[in-house]
């Protein structure tokens, strides 16, 4: 089970000193906890820290599912990512038509044929679990980084992609755990 209220106080303290969460954030944080909740033993408690941790990182904190380059027009991303309009979309940015027609099969949606589907938020969080626990997105699993005989939130960046802001996710990850510790029993 997961006390909801230790978390938000613990994650309010930890990683929103400024009281900047609103509303539609909390209600974000609040679904996301009842998904974890409903698979909390697929993950150790420093994997679901690093899967947090990456959350927190790819959407800017919102817990809401988002595009890449959000703040950014679709003709920007149309002009501008190669691999349009297969563009990062959800809580890990998913991208390539690849991955799109996997996460198809995997959903029983055609995210090929309506990508925005990866939009929402239960499928987004099948996916973010689904490419942790099969190394879908880079060939690389949490359990490749963290494990019983190790916790390397720097080097689990790999599993989504590459090294880029590593430090920046580790730290964020190793507030998660002290979060989740308490918060989860």
């Amino acid at each position: 089970m997961i006390n909801k209220k230790i978390f938000f106080d613990e994650y309010r303290r930890n990683l929103d000193p400024n009281k900047s969460l609103d509303a539609k954030e909390v209600s974000a944080i609040d679904q996301f906890l009842d998904f974890t909740q409903a698979v909390q033993n697929s993950f150790s408690v420093q994997q679901w820290a690093y899967v947090f941790a990456t959350t927190f990182h790819e959407t800017n904190a919102t817990f809401l599912p988002i595009k890449e380059a959000y703040w950014l027009s679709e003709t920007w991303r149309k002009n501008n990512l190669r691999y349009f309009p297969f563009y990062g979309r959800g809580y890990v940015q998913i991208t390539w038509k690849e991955n799109y027609q996997y996460y198809s099969k995997v959903l029983g949606e055609d995210l090929v044929k309506n990508p925005d589907l990866a939009m929402i938020p239960k499928y987004a969080f099948t996916i973010l679990v689904d490419g942790f626990i099969k190394g879908a997105f880079t060939k690389k699993k949490i359990t490749d980084y963290i494990n019983k005989e190790k916790t390397d939130y720097k080097g689990a960046r790999r599993c989504i992609n590459g090294t880029d802001k590593a430090e920046l996710i580790a730290i964020y990850a190793v507030a998660f755990e002290n979060i989740i510790r308490k918060s989860f029993s």
